[in-house]
């Protein structure tokens, strides 16, 4: 097993923010004054949703973007672009597909001008290390996603990095070939047959996480700043269903549910509601899935998120943002990592078809100001119409054009089924035409 070392962080990232805009405007911050280090001999994890700047970090780490502001130091020397002694695993397979498997993994010792002899020697070596022996020449649409992901590892840990960053390296693969993946990998690392001295790790999985890492850092969203960082004792090889390993994933969920529970004031307002507030893609199918599920046996109107999580086979990434809907219409409440039924849920899960869609538009009017927003323009034009740009530009007033996109199309979505306006794809345009 790695030892961690007394000696001085390995790396070094201090007060790194990230913005992008154009002109005098920083328009989006995606990363806000974070600052971490990494010792020798441990695993940490970059833990959080969509959109908190995990990767944004790592490729800053790595040296493939520049932070706006800040730096970040690998052995005492600042990062300037790419560096020797650091290598990457994308999420994607990222392989050339006209190089074999052992074309793919010499590339880049070949890039650095190794001789042609030591790159194949060392190349076969990394294949042997990550299983992937009889396959040197195969081409990467002659082998499964696992093996290619294996590829990728070879490829990183040929140049013999000291660290290794990993960029949800699993995420592309069933369950079954990832969790194969990462006991080996994870076999490796505490044998130390590998070259690595440590890793830093990108993932959204909870459970990945508990499951690697000797400390997970917690990153919260819009903009992307450390909420927590938590270690982790357990010894490898660890087992998901130890009481401690369970305790420690259900701290972390209801950490990340702690910010939604805070939000809420006294008065059942969200500060920031207003326009500015960024919405989720979500379906109504799901969020009506999601009440269904948590309304039925066993939970009857009250689930442990992590519990939720298993039985619907959902990452964070997919179940808070349906978690966290249902709370912003007050058709559930969010606390300590589980998630309640109003008696608005409740009372959703027993009707039928159109009397959920009047509940849900009647909530939806009343709590999403951009659907009032909407609803007023068109009660006070005598055409009762108004084009989806004048909503969108106004959107994006408070937030980029991505997000001000991805809001107005979940409001077009939420307000169709709640019959609240009418939308009218051909011309972009919302009415009056079929309201209730």
């Amino acid at each position: 097993m790695q030892s961690r070392s007394s000696n001085p962080p390995l790396l070094v990232i201090d007060d790194v923010s990230q913005n992008y805009g154009r002109g005098p405007d920083k328009g989006t911050t995606v990363l806000d004054h974070v600052s971490l280090t990494l010792k020798e001999g441990e695993i940490v994890g970059l833990l959080g949703r969509s959109g908190c700047g995990k990767s944004t970090l790592l490729r800053i780490v790595s040296g493939l973007n520049r932070a706006s502001g800040g730096e970040v130091r690998y052995r005492g020397e600042k990062v300037a672009g790419p560096v020797d002694g650091v290598a990457m695993v994308f999420q994607s397979f990222a392989l050339f597909p006209w190089l074999t498997v052992l074309a793919n993994v010499e590339l880049g010792l070949r890039a650095k001008g190794a001789p042609r002899e030591e790159a194949r020697k060392r190349a076969l070596q990394a294949i042997d290390i990550i299983g992937l022996d009889g396959f040197e020449n195969a081409y990467p649409k002659e082998i499964s996603g696992g093996m290619r992901q294996r590829v990728g590892f070879a490829r990183a840990l040929v140049v013999a990095p000291s660290l290794l960053l990993m960029d949800e390296p699993f995420s592309a693969l069933d369950v079954l070939t990832a969790e194969t993946l990462r006991t080996d990998l994870l076999d490796l690392w505490v044998e130390g047959r590998m070259p690595i001295k440590s890793i830093l790790m990108v993932t959204h999985n909870i459970e990945e996480a508990v499951l690697m890492c000797d400390r997970i850092v917690v990153l919260s969203s819009n903009p992307g700043r450390i909420a927590a960082e938590i270690g982790v004792s357990m010894q490898h090889p660890r087992n998901r269903l130890d009481p401690e390993f369970r305790q420690l994933v259900d701290r972390i969920y209801a950490l990340m549910t702690r910010r939604a529970e805070m939000a809420k004031t006294g008065s059942g307002a969200f500060p920031g509601l207003g326009l500015g507030m960024a919405l989720p893609t979500v379906s109504t199918n799901t969020l009506a899935g999601m009440i269904e599920e948590v309304a039925a046996e066993p939970y009857d109107g009250k689930a442990d998120l992590p519990a939720l999580a298993d039985s619907l086979q959902l990452e964070i990434d997919d179940l808070f943002p349906v978690a966290e809907t249902l709370q912003l219409l007050r058709f559930a409440e969010l606390a300590e990592g589980d998630i309640k039924l109003t008696s608005a849920g409740r009372r959703f899960a027993e009707l039928g078809v159109d009397q959920r869609k009047k509940l849900f538009g009647d909530h939806l009017l009343a709590y999403v100001p951009l659907a009032q927003r909407i609803r007023r323009v068109l009660d006070e034009r005598p055409s009762h119409h108004a084009p989806a740009t004048r909503f969108r530009e106004e959107l994006q007033d408070y937030m980029s054009e991505e997000y001000a996109e991805t809001t107005l199309r979940s409001v077009t979505t939420w307000g169709r089924y709640g019959e609240i306006f009418a939308y009218d794809e051909a011309s972009q345009s919302f009415s009056l035409e079929n309201p209730q």
